[in-house]
Order: structure tokens, then C-alpha cells, then sequence
């Protein structure tokens, strides 16, 4: 049996439709960010393949074959994790998913839970099992306004879900302009903290301590 080959740059639309063969419980957009906060991560412990087996609760979906599992890892990791690592460059910012919403509560609480999902994903990835880490200042900095974003977007949905709750299209279309300026701030903020995590690993790995070498 021939073997299916997983190029390298895997589309996004071809790890959407694995994710969602293998019942993946997280959405595509969360799954983006998780990934792109455990590339940033300073935990040692971080890795593509346990970040992969956390998307299913730190458990790999069954597979029918060896062929198929390559085939979702690959995706995955040859694919979306390789192509999120450019994001590592200040030249590259990283950009939340873009959908489009009819101007009304539904939609609005569409996009505010999907900004919500992004965010904790990002947070997911970053700290994964640990509950603290030595984050430099600028990335502490960044995620404080991220959480203050996060919790905005968490009211947003719960208003928009509750028909209680005063929400007519003049207050739906100025809460969706507001979403655009609030989306720009959190992409900018996800960007600091992924540079300044980057640039403290790599500072970190070029002064790795060296035993001295036994001399004969």
C-alpha cells in the first residue's frame, strides 16, 4: 500500500478537515493559537507532539492506521506548527481568523466567542501543564491586557446570548466596530509576547552553561 504523503506546507483547509474527521474538541481557530502559544512557550517541557496529544485531552485519537496517524501528525506539525514558527520574527505578526458575521446578536456572539476561544488557546499553549512561568516583563505586560480582552469578549457573548438583555442594531453594529479595534490591540499584544518569549529562549540558549571538558 502506498503511503500518503503530507507535504511539509499542509493547508489550513487540509488540517481543518482532519480536526474535525478525528472530532477534535477544539475549533480550528483555537487549535491555530494553542499551537502558536507552545512555539513561544519558555517551558522546557513544551513540545509539538504533546501539544498534538492535548487537543484530545493528552490522548491521540484512534487510528486505523499507522498511515493515518503520520498523515495527522504531519498535517499538524509539518504543516500548521511549522508554518506558525515564522510569527517568531517581528516581521511576521501573527493575525486572529477572520469571519464574517451578519450585523446582528448572533453574530456578534459568534465572533466574541471565537476571540475568546483564540485567547485562552494562546494561554493554553503557552503555560501548558505548568501554572506559572518566568515570563519576561514585556510578555507579563502583554498578557494582563490580554486577559482584560478575554473577559470583555466572555461579557460580550453572555449579552449577546441573552435576548434579556437590551441589544438592538444600532448597539450590534457599534459593538462589532469596536471588536475591530479590540481584535488589532490583542494581535498586537500576542505579537509582544511571542517576540519577547523568543528573543529571552534564544538569550537563554546561547548561555547555556558547558562543563568543562576531561582533558587526556
Amino acid at each position: 500500500m502506498a503511503k500518503s504523503a503530507i507535504p511539509p506546507t499542509a493547508s489550513d483547509d487540509r488540517v481543518r478537515g482532519l480536526l474535525e474527521r478525528y472530532r477534535c474538541p477544539l475549533p480550528f481557530h483555537a487549535v491555530r493559537t494553542r499551537l502558536l502559544g507552545t512555539i513561544a512557550s519558555p517551558n522546557p517541557q513544551a513540545s509539538p507532539i504533546k501539544m498534538v496529544e492535548s487537543l484530545w485531552g493528552g490522548t491521540l485519537p484512534p487510528f486505523d492506521t499507522l498511515d493515518a496517524a503520520n498523515e495527522l501528525i504531519g498535517a499538524l506539525v509539518m504543516g500548521l506548527w511549522n508554518r506558525l514558527t515564522r510569527h517568531q520574527e517581528r516581521s511576521a505578526p501573527f493575525r486572529l481568523s477572520r469571519i464574517d458575521v451578519p450585523a446582528t446578536r448572533e453574530g456578534l456572539g459568534r465572533l466574541a466567542l471565537m476571540r475568546q476561544e483564540e485567547l485562552e488557546g494562546f494561554v493554553e499553549g503557552l503555560f501548558g501543564d505548568s501554572k506559572s512561568l518566568d515570563l519576561p516583563e514585556q510578555a507579563h505586560k502583554a498578557l494582563g491586557v490580554l486577559a482584560d480582552i478575554r473577559a470583555m469578549v466572555e461579557a460580550t457573548a453572555e449579552v449577546a446570548q441573552n435576548r434579556s438583555k437590551p441589544g438592538g442594531p444600532a448597539e450590534v453594529a457599534a459593538a462589532l466596530g469596536l471588536f475591530r479595534e479590540v481584535t488589532r490591540i490583542a494581535e498586537q499584544e500576542i505579537h509582544g509576547v511571542v517576540l519577547s518569549c523568543t528573543r529571552a529562549r534564544r538569550q537563554m540558549e546561547r548561555t547555556l552553561p558547558t562543563s568543562r571538558p576531561v582533558l587526556h
